[in-house]
């Protein structure tokens, strides 16, 4: 676990020093959204982006599980900032840092969105090109008000082929549009399987669903990940970026497709952004 220096000036408010901050939301629970949006931030790492990653789920926080962190501890610094972990050079922040493994946030809604806040605008994020968010599942408390508080680029909406799930990812992203928060795109995750020992490719779940669907919406499709073992026993054990470098090809480059569109997205945006007004002096 690499530490970060306490020595690193602090701005009056952390997330002037961070270029994009892009929510990871799902409509449900159960569809590997946070196993997504680690392996985003790893994978625009890879790219030479500086990555930062929240865990804004609070109830049930996976991210140090999933990035091999467990056990590590945020340092408050002197000026009361908190420097999150760190790990492949991304910095993380989680409540899981704060809670044992066994134990339950049993919260209501605005003790939630409190601390969500607090890890956002009180960590030592340092020069970010993004800040990842890991969203709890749903319509809550906690996507209304990092939305309505923080100014998001973007949110990515995660989801599986079957009808239930695409049902609910939709409502997640019509949320992010009536709050004024741009999509980036969908992702269809457990999209299809392919046997490791005759090759045969089944599509367990469906496949396809969340294409349409982004085709419907007019929301940019970031990409198919496959369901896939080496995926589930790298996030058990902490390596997920382990499946950019030892997965099999189909995964890796499903991976790569996946965060090669969200940086065309975030040009893109960058892009088309309004020019800042121009004050002329005579």
């Amino acid at each position: 676990m690499d530490n970060p220096s306490s020595n690193a000036e602090s701005p009056n408010n952390p997330l002037d020093t961070v270029k994009n901050i892009i929510a990871i939301g799902s409509g449900k629970g159960g569809v590997g959204k946070s196993t997504v949006a680690a392996l985003l931030a790893l994978g625009l790492h890879r790219k030479g982006y500086k990555v930062g990653m929240l865990d804004a789920d609070v109830y049930g926080p996976s991210l140090p599980k999933i990035t091999g962190t467990e056990g590590a501890q945020p340092i408050v610094g002197e000026d009361g900032f908190i420097i999150p972990p760190e790990k492949h050079g991304i910095r993380i922040m989680s409540m899981g840092y704060l809670v044992p493994p066994d134990q339950a946030v049993i919260w209501r809604g605005p003790m939630a969105q409190k601390y969500v806040k607090e890890f956002l605008e009180r960590g030592q994020w340092g020069e970010l090109d993004c800040l990842i968010v890991d969203l709890p599942p749903g319509t809550g408390d906690i996507p209304l008000t990092l939305a309505q508080s923080v100014p998001l680029t973007g949110a990515v909406i995660v989801c599986t082929p079957q009808d239930v799930a695409l049902a609910d990812a939709v409502k997640a992203l019509q949320m992010f549009r009536k709050l004024g928060v741009d999509p980036l795109g969908m992702i269809e995750n457990m999209s299809f399987y392919i046997c490791p020992k005759c090759g045969n490719r089944d599509e367990i779940f469906g496949h396809g669903g969340a294409e349409a669907a982004a085709k419907r919406l007019e929301v940019p499709f970031l990409g198919s990940i496959p369901l896939n073992v080496a995926i589930r026993k790298n996030g058990d054990a902490g390596a997920l970026l382990e499946n950019f470098t030892q997965a099999e090809p189909a995964v890796v480059q499903a991976l790569e497709q996946m965060v090669d569109r969200l940086i065309e997205q975030l040009e893109e945006k960058q892009k088309n952004a309004p020019s800042p007004p121009k004050l002329n002096v005579d």
